[in-house]
């Protein structure tokens, strides 16, 4: 019994080290790109758009994808199996045409004009004199991300929880102290370099688990032979689903183009016409990522065929404890790293958006609107702004109740119903008006609110599909009765391909 104990703790001290080293990589980068990040505000949220195809590409998606990939879809796919198939191709898909044609609009608008954020591109492009506009898009983004990024905390605990013994709730402060560290100091581009980095790190694990799970099975037949005999042969059939959940499932695409921390990435790469290359492989990512995670948790759910088996009985817990039964300590260190890639890609970048949301559009554009404002002292708010996000963010983590797949696709959703409508009318629809906008990004935000606290409707549908529908209405309803304004069709020109 000693010899099991001293080799199980062996084994855990490889893993630990395996993901210091992790660690230790993504600090050393953040440190490199402290220096280029402090020189202003440009610099510090979108890498003063000097950002290659590939770091556009695996950031763009791995920044979207988060730890709802790895947690949340490994779970899901324990629980429904094949099904969860749908979710996957609804942001793929989306995200496809993104990179081919919306990227590129919002990538020349935002150039010609010297938008930074996201708020910046609606103010320009509706002419957003009194600062009402960016306000709402402002408001928007700080209730929703503050939500999207404490599901990233949770969601560390969870990993910590389950692979070192942790407690969730030191799991949650530690994840904590490191997303801070790194967001403060290194900014847009240290963050779209480990994105890079992480995104790999994430498709090796999602590759590797799987392979090795299956060949400890006995092989892709068995793993297919046991899959099928669960839940009377609803577990391997992907059209196990009800219509309002395969509607559900495929809408979570919708919420792509109304994310600010993934449209960031659209805005920054330097060369737009490379968007074509970035879409084929950003679209790879997404697959290899997607299917790696739903055959994951299906794997475990033959391994662990009931929920009691995983640490707290939470399906969400089932990929590192796969990974800790099926991999060399080394490589169950780089699966712990990969859900630390997960989270931190979508934690940092989001918190970007939300200091910069505070410091560029409501401290520079509005309060002191008429004078400048040193550019070091941009940075150092834009700095501080990301320690009171990050402390909001754990408030909310430590209470939380919900699953961490649940979480993010409430945040996903307002995210995706307020921005996703009104930015595609904004970049394709001249007659789009301010007072549209506006309507229709309160009214989107709303209804995915009450949506998602009326359990009937929550129950029918995933609130991101009646919150698009209804913006999207209402934009154009309000725009057909309020005044277009007198440069649209020059701000329309802007977008076009030169």
């Amino acid at each position: 019994m000693d010899e099991v104990q001293s080799l199980a703790l062996k084994t855990g001290q490889t893993a630990v080290w395996a993901f210091a080293g992790y660690l230790l990589l993504i600090i050393l980068v953040g440190i490199y790109a402290a220096r280029f990040s402090s020189r202003d505000i440009s610099n510090y949220f979108i890498g003063g758009r000097k950002m290659g195809m590939l770091v556009v590409a695996l950031s763009a998606v791995v920044s979207g994808r988060s730890a709802w990939l790895l947690l949340g879809v490994t779970g899901m796919s324990y629980v429904i199996g094949f099904s969860a198939l749908w979710a996957v191709l609804g942001y793929t898909l989306v995200e496809f045409f993104l990179f081919f044609h919306y990227a590129p609009r919002i990538r020349r608008f935002s150039e010609t004009h010297d938008c930074i954020t996201v708020p910046d591109f609606f103010a320009e492009r509706f002419s957003d004199r009194d600062g009402r506009l960016r306000m709402v898009v402002v408001a928007v983004i700080i209730a929703f991300m503050i939500a999207y990024v404490s599901a990233q905390f949770v969601a560390g605990g969870k990993a910590f929880q389950s692979s070192f013994n942790f407690s969730e709730t030191q799991g949650i402060l530690l994840t904590t102290l490191i997303v801070l560290f790194y967001t403060m100091v290194g900014g847009f581009l240290a963050v779209s370099l480990t994105d890079t980095i992480q995104g790999l790190f994430m498709m090796v694990a999602l590759v590797v688990l799987p392979v090795m799970a299956i060949a400890h099975l006995g092989g892709p037949m068995a793993f297919y032979s046991q899959a099928s005999a669960l839940s009377a042969g609803q577990f391997f059939n992907p059209f196990a689903l009800g219509a309002g959940a395969l509607a559900g499932f495929l809408g979570i695409g919708l919420g792509s183009p109304g994310n600010p921390h993934i449209i960031a990435r659209y805005m920054s790469i330097k060369d737009p016409a490379k968007l074509k290359t970035v879409a084929m492989v950003g679209t790879a990512a997404n697959v290899v990522m997607g299917l790696g995670a739903i055959v994951t948790g299906m794997l475990g759910r033959l391994y662990f065929p009931d929920a009691g088996l995983l640490p707290g009985g939470d399906p969400e817990n089932v990929y590192p404890m796969l990974a800790s039964q099926h991999l060399h300590p080394v490589m169950f260190g780089v699966v712990i790293a990969s859900i630390f890639a997960a989270i931190m890609s979508t934690a940092d970048s989001q918190l970007l958006v939300a200091a910069s949301a505070l410091v560029r559009d409501i401290y520079e554009k509005l309060i002191h609107r008429h004078r400048v404002v040193p550019q070091k002292r941009l940075v150092l708010l834009s700095r501080l702004m990301v320690v009171v996000m990050v402390l909001l963010a754990l408030f909310l983590g430590l209470i939380a109740e919900k699953l961490v797949f649940w979480l993010v696709l409430f945040a996903w959703a307002g995210l995706g119903a307020a921005f996703g409508p009104t930015s595609i009318l904004a970049l394709y629809w001249k007659g789009t008006t301010r007072a549209g906008v506006i309507s229709g990004m309160v009214s989107g935000a709303l209804t995915v609110i009450a949506w998602n606290r009326i359990p009937v409707l929550e129950a029918m549908m995933y609130e991101l599909i009646p919150g698009f529908v209804v913006a999207f209405a209402i934009t154009v309803a309000v725009s057909r009765f309020t005044k277009t304004p007198g440069n649209a069709a020059s701000m329309m020109e802007t977008m076009k391909k030169p």
